[in-house]
């Protein structure tokens, strides 16, 4: 297979006055699953059109194992497309839409057999070359639009949001098996969505993007866990955001006041005293008896639980007003809390990050996405 390293160089588009995607830059390894993620009109599928050759640069560089390739046209760049729609030729068998392109590029017939076997193997459909689209599953169809891109051999596969259109249990599962084809084949997958889980379970890395810009680059783990700003935190997964003030440096973290509590935050530093933002995800936060004592625990009222089937999702509000979330597990061993308990909750320092508080990008509303751009979500999804 050929290389596969791609790299976008201040990569910019512009819709008249509009900043679809700002001075991007990019470093995609050969092999490497990587996602674009974000909420609609923040870039991602401009970026991705751009990189496919359906949308020309307005400035900046795509370069292909080397190449600078953003002027060139989408059928002459070592790239294929997988869109959400599939775009399968309903009127064809499967043997047939795999078999197009090739068969547009003039291959021999016996090797087009040969190929067109080899990719459905690898996608698990060997034996129903001769369906039709309507006869599959959704994601059998997914599979055969795969396969598709994969029988040309291209340097990167381009993937926007090909698991949307699928129901929640079925989208799982191929989370699992697009990953595990991903590494099989060895290509590179860029691949576009606003799901976060999909984002985390299938990744090597992943850019999440605001306002045509990325906010933060990194492993799943890295960028779950270490969030660099609110927005991050807000987005990826869900996140207890609390607005406090910095009192400085402690020898095990920062010191910080929400409301009248004095809290220790081992992750993250605050630049200076004044407001912060903290941050824990729900299945740090723990529950206590209202009783309990110790260090990073606010007193609160359970206000409402939600059963989640392996989890309960505890809404607690604090005494400082804020209202914040606990994941707990139904082990069958833990305490069962109700509407109006009393309890501590012990937001554990290792858990608690402070950030630096911060608003949205220049020209954008409070949502971090520009009002132009939510009028061209068609093109900038």
């Amino acid at each position: 297979m050929p290389g596969g390293e791609v790299t976008l160089v201040d990569l910019t588009k512009r819709f008249h006055d509009v900043v679809a995607v700002d001075q991007v830059n990019l470093q995609i390894a050969p092999g490497e699953f990587f996602s674009l993620l974000g909420p609609s009109g923040c870039g991602k599928t401009t970026t991705l059109r751009m990189i496919a050759g359906f949308e020309r640069p307005t400035l900046g560089q795509i370069l292909l194992d080397g190449v600078d390739v953003g002027s060139k046209p989408a059928f002459k760049r070592n790239v294929n497309t997988v869109f959400q729609s599939y775009a399968l030729f309903p009127h064809l068998r499967v043997f047939d839409n795999v078999a197009f392109g090739l068969r547009r590029s003039g291959v021999a017939r016996a090797e087009v057999k040969r190929r067109v076997a080899e990719a459905l193997a690898q996608v698990e459909l060997t034996g129903l070359e001769r369906r039709k689209p309507a006869q599959l599953s959704g994601g059998q169809q997914q599979r055969v639009a795969l396969a598709r891109a994969l029988v040309l051999r291209p340097a990167v596969v381009l993937l926007d949001e090909p698991l949307g259109a699928l129901d929640a249990k079925i989208r799982r599962a191929l989370q699992v098996e697009l990953k595990s084809l991903q590494e099989q084949v060895g290509l590179t997958f860029i691949y576009v969505t606003h799901d976060q889980e999909e984002a985390l379970t299938m990744s090597d890395r992943l850019a999440v993007m605001r306002a045509g810009q990325v906010e933060q680059l990194g492993p799943p783990r890295e960028v779950y866990e270490q969030p660099a700003t609110t927005f991050v935190a807000d987005f990826l997964g869900i996140s207890n955001l609390m607005s406090g003030t910095s009192l400085g440096t402690a020898p095990d973290g920062t010191r910080v006041r929400v409301g009248e509590m004095e809290l220790i935050a081992g992750q993250g530093a605050a630049s200076a005293n004044g407001a912060t933002k903290l941050v824990i995800r729900p299945e740090r936060v723990l529950l206590e008896p209202h009783e309990s004592a110790g260090a990073n625990r606010i007193p609160g009222i359970v206000e409402r639980i939600v059963y989640r089937g392996s989890t309960n999702q505890v809404f607690v509000r604090l005494t400082g007003g804020d209202l914040i979330q606990s994941l707990v597990q139904n082990a069958g061993h833990t305490r069962e809390w109700v509407s109006g308990d009393a309890v501590r909750v012990h937001l554990p320092a290792a858990a608690l990050r402070v950030l630096a508080a911060s608003g949205p990008p220049a020209g954008t509303g409070e949502d971090g996405i520009a009002p132009e751009q939510e009028r061209t979500a068609i093109v900038n999804n």
